[in-house]
């Protein structure tokens, strides 16, 4: 059984993955490609939260399975997101 103390913690360093993804695609969405690096970085954060959670699944009572799982949903939201946003080209069209 995992403890309420390691959920919680692991729902905090989740959040901070979440965050710094969010600053990157934002960085992504107005700056194209030149963050590719920290961007790449943030989606490999994202995915190793995600494989460490399936773990922290296994072991975690009801209650806490819900907890993840909002945090899967939006851990997974948010990677759709990265993978979209295409950095060959401007956000916004240069055209009108």
């Amino acid at each position: 059984m995992t403890t309420r103390q390691s959920i919680d913690n692991f729902i905090n360093r989740c959040e901070s993955a979440i965050l710094f993804a969010e600053e990157q695609y934002e960085e992504g969405s107005r700056q194209e490609h030149y963050h590719d690096v920290e961007y790449s970085e943030a989606m490999n954060e994202l995915e190793a939260m995600l494989q460490q959670l399936q773990k922290m699944t296994e072991s975690a009572n009801p209650q806490q399975r819900e907890q993840l799982h909002r945090v899967r949903l939006k851990i997974q939201q948010l990677q759709n997101k990265m993978i979209l946003l295409n950095h060959d080209r401007p956000l916004y069209s240069t055209w009108h």
